[in-house]
C-alpha cells in the first residue's frame, strides 16, 4: 500500500530535470560558461517542478538557473550573486530557499464553538513548507569542468516585461580570477 502511494505521489511532482543551458530562450555565455535561465509563473511550468504547489500565487516567482561549466577550470560558486532587475531598474535579491516558508504568516485557528468555551478548529499546512522549494533550490558550492548544476532561486516579485536577471559572483577554482557578469533578459 506505501509502495503505491509513494507512486502516486512521484506521479503528482514527477521527476523534475533541467535540460542543458544552452537550450533555453534566455541564456548567455561567457568565457565558456552558458547561464540559461527561465521563470516559471505560469501554473504549467510549475507543475513541473512543485506539483501542485503555485508559488506564484503566492507572491514568489521561482526562477531556474542552469550554469554549464564547458571550460578547462573548476568553478566555486560560493559567491554566487542571483538578483532580479526590474524594468525600472529596481533589484530585487533571491529570497533564501529556507526562507520561503516564512514568507506567509501564520494562519489564526478557526474556532469552533463549543458547551463552555470556543474549541480551536484544524490549523491548515502552510503550502510554502513543501520540500520541492528547499529540493529544487540551486544549492551548489562547485562546479567541475564540463558538468552543470541547475535549481531554483526565489524572488518576491512578479514577472514584469522588461525585466532581467543579474548573476555574477563566478570565480575559478584555481586561480580565484571573477568571471563576467551575466545579465540575461526574462522574455
Amino acid at each position: 500500500m506505501s509502495i503505491t502511494a509513494g507512486f502516486a505521489a512521484d506521479k503528482d511532482t514527477g521527476t523534475f530535470r533541467a535540460a542543458p543551458a544552452a537550450s533555453y530562450e534566455h541564456h548567455q555565455t561567457n568565457e565558456a560558461v552558458t547561464v540559461g535561465v527561465e521563470a516559471y509563473q505560469t501554473p504549467e511550468k510549475q507543475k513541473t517542478a512543485f506539483g501542485k504547489l503555485d508559488l506564484y500565487q503566492h507572491g514568489i516567482l521561482p526562477v531556474l538557473i542552469v550554469i554549464q561549466n564547458d571550460g578547462a577550470q573548476a568553478l566555486r560558486l560560493e559567491g554566487l550573486k542571483v538578483e532580479y532587475l526590474g524594468p525600472t531598474g529596481n533589484h530585487v535579491e533571491a529570497t533564501p530557499a529556507g526562507d520561503v516558508r516564512y514568507l506567509q504568516g501564520p494562519n489564526k485557528p478557526p474556532v469552533v464553538p463549543g458547551p463552555t468555551s470556543p474549541l480551536p478548529g484544524k490549523i491548515k499546512k502552510n503550502p510554502l513548507s513543501a520540500w520541492e522549494i528547499e529540493g529544487r533550490a540551486f544549492v551548489a558550492k562547485m562546479l567541475p569542468a564540463a558538468q552543470s548544476a541547475s535549481g531554483f532561486f526565489y524572488f518576491q516579485t512578479g514577472l514584469q516585461r522588461g525585466s532581467k536577471i543579474y548573476l555574477s559572483g563566478l570565480t575559478e577554482a584555481n586561480t580565484g580570477k571573477a568571471l563576467f557578469y551575466y545579465e540575461i533578459p526574462l522574455e
